[in-house]
């Protein structure tokens, strides 16, 4: 299989998620602006909707968004348990927390990136993210992980979402449960391997 990611973007969340599932993917680096692979190839051609993620299967077949992404690759190696077994309310509970940060999260930080949002719309969007985030402290407060006891697809997906905070001035220091989070999660070793490949950050020394 292959994946068509972007650094830093969205596409980090299933590139942890197959690290952590003992998945070997082959990567494709996209040029988000140009819309042009590594390889040169015409991205609009791969995926008509022209954004990261998407996954070529190995039976030809291509499926993008990531939240559907990320339980593919689950799936495939149920012993990962990074989802819950299809047809329980757990599995339920998983898409119902990635459904939220795929609505309320992710989209609400795109104007952000955007240098021509004026100031008031940046402002409402950082106060309806700090709104949406106090959600998830009271969880975090109270649990290691969003959805049952151990780490899972929708943990790869929120680190991701959260990482992007940085980088347009959205202060989450009054969230200490969700820095402490991020904080665990970056420290996962499968993790680091996936933003060391997508050149986030250095190896290890």
């Amino acid at each position: 299989m292959k994946l068509y990611y972007a650094p830093g973007t969205c596409s980090l969340s299933p590139h942890i998620v197959a690290l952590e599932a003992g998945i070997a993917l082959e990567l494709e680096k996209v040029d988000n602006k140009e819309k042009r692979t590594a390889s040169g190839a015409d991205y609009w051609q791969i995926n008509p909707k022209g954004y990261v993620p998407a996954l070529a299967l190995d039976n030809g077949e291509l499926l993008t968004e990531g939240t559907a992404i990320v339980q593919y690759l689950a799936d495939q190696k149920p012993a990962s348990a990074l989802a819950p077994t299809h047809g329980t309310l757990a599995r339920y509970r998983l898409q119902e927390m990635l459904g939220y940060i795929n609505s309320e999260l992710h989209k609400s930080y795109s104007p952000l990136f955007k240098p021509d949002t004026p100031d008031a719309v940046r402002q409402e969007r950082k106060d309806y993210l700090r709104r949406r985030y106090a959600l998830l402290e009271q969880r975090l407060a109270a649990h290691d992980w969003l959805v049952g006891d151990h780490f899972s697809v929708a943990d790869a997906y929120l680190f991701t979402v959260t990482n992007w905070a940085k980088h347009v001035a959205l202060d989450l220091s009054d969230f200490p449960a969700l820095l402490a989070f991020q904080k665990r999660v970056a420290e996962r070793p499968h993790v680091q391997a996936a933003m060391v490949a997508e050149g986030l950050i250095k190896a290890a020394a």
